[in-house]
C-alpha cells in the first residue's frame, strides 16, 4: 500500500510556496529563503503545473492568493510550524509564556491600552505581550498567538478567527469649526484640509472611498494632507491642522474627552472592518482561545 506522502509535491516547492503565501509575495518570500524572486516564481509555478490549480493571482507585478491557495497556505504553513517546534522540543527549547498579541498601532493605543487592565483583572497570571506595528501581517518578522488588523490589508495564509463592525466617519478639533455651522454636510468639509493616511497599496478606506460610500461628491479639488502614519494624521486632527477619517473604535475616546468631533452625521457602516486571525502553530499558547474570547466579547459593544 503506498504512503499518502508519495503523492505530495517535491518538499523542494512547498517551503517557497508557504514563504509566498505567508508574505503575499513572491519577492519576500525570495528575501527569507535566501533565494532569487525568479526561482521562488519557478517553483510556485512548477507546483501550481503539477497540482493543475492556480494558487496565486498575477495582477499589476502583485500576486494575491486564490482561494486555494490561501487553504494550502494555511496546511503547509501550520505543518512547516508544527515541525519547527517539535524540533526545538526536541533541543530542549521550549517556546515562551508569554501570550502574544499583534495589533495595528492606532488600535493598540486608543483602542486596546484603556481595555487591557480588565483582561488582566479577568486572567491574572497570564503574561499578555502586545506587539504593535504599522505593517500588514504580510510584512512581520515576529511569530504571534493573536492578530488584530483592519480587513482587506494583506493577511497571507493567516487563519481567520472573526470578523467586528466598525463605522468611519469625519473627525476634527473642536476649534476649527463654528458651532454656528453644525452638522455640516459632506460638501462642506472640502473647505478644509482633508487629513489623509496614504499607503501603497491603499488598503484602507480613503477619503474618495468615503464620499463615495455615504452618496456625497468627491470634492474637485480637496486640499489633501498626506501622512504615512494613521496615528499622525489622527494627532494632526486634534491639533486642528484639518479633518481626518475617524474609525469608531479608535476614536470614541477622544470624542468622549472632547478632543475631537463630528462636524457631520454621515457615517459610513462597515460590519466587517476588523479582523482578528489565530496565530500559526498548533502548539499555539493555552489561553490563546481565552483571548480569542475576551476580544470577541470587547469588540461586540
Amino acid at each position: 500500500m503506498d504512503s499518502p506522502t508519495r503523492r505530495l509535491p517535491p518538499l523542494s516547492r512547498l517551503r517557497p510556496f508557504e514563504a509566498a503565501a505567508r508574505h503575499e509575495s513572491f519577492s519576500m518570500a525570495a528575501t527569507e529563503l535566501g533565494m532569487t524572486q525568479t526561482a521562488i516564481s519557478k517553483q510556485i509555478g512548477l507546483l501550481e503545473k503539477e497540482l493543475g490549480i492556480p494558487l496565486f493571482e498575477r495582477r499589476n507585478r502583485a500576486v494575491f492568493l486564490t482561494d486555494a491557495g490561501r487553504r494550502l497556505g494555511r496546511v503547509v504553513g501550520d505543518a512547516l510550524t508544527d515541525v519547527a517546534a517539535e524540533i526545538a522540543l526536541l533541543q530542549g527549547k521550549r517556546r515562551s509564556s508569554e501570550l502574544v498579541l499583534h495589533c495595528q498601532l492606532c488600535e493598540a493605543f486608543y483602542w486596546l491600552m484603556p481595555r487591557l487592565a480588565s483582561f488582566h483583572e479577568q486572567n491574572p497570571g497570564v503574561e499578555l505581550r502586545v506587539v504593535s506595528s504599522l505593517k500588514p501581517l504580510t510584512e512581520t518578522a515576529e511569530g504571534f498567538d493573536v492578530a488584530i488588523q483592519t480587513s482587506g490589508r494583506a493577511s497571507g495564509s493567516a487563519r481567520l478567527a472573526f470578523t467586528a463592525a466598525d463605522d468611519i466617519f469625519p473627525v476634527c478639533a473642536p476649534s476649527l469649526v463654528s458651532d454656528q455651522i453644525l452638522p455640516m454636510e459632506p460638501k462642506d468639509l472640502a473647505v478644509f484640509p482633508l487629513l489623509s493616511h496614504s499607503v501603497v497599496p491603499q488598503d484602507w478606506t480613503d477619503w474618495r472611498d468615503w464620499f463615495e460610500n455615504v452618496g456625497a461628491q468627491y470634492p474637485k479639488r480637496p486640499r489633501l494632507v498626506l501622512f504615512d502614519s494613521y496615528p499622525v494624521a489622527l494627532q494632526a486632527a486634534v491639533a486642528g491642522q484639518g479633518v481626518s477619517l475617524g474609525w469608531r473604535r479608535t476614536t470614541e475616546g477622544m470624542i468622549a474627552e472632547g478632543k475631537l468631533i463630528r462636524p457631520c452625521k454621515q457615517v459610513l457602516e462597515r460590519p466587517t472592518e476588523i479582523s482578528v486571525f489565530h496565530g500559526a502553530s498548533r502548539n499555539r499558547h493555552p489561553m490563546t482561545d481565552l483571548l480569542i474570547a475576551w476580544l470577541a466579547d470587547e469588540l461586540e459593544e
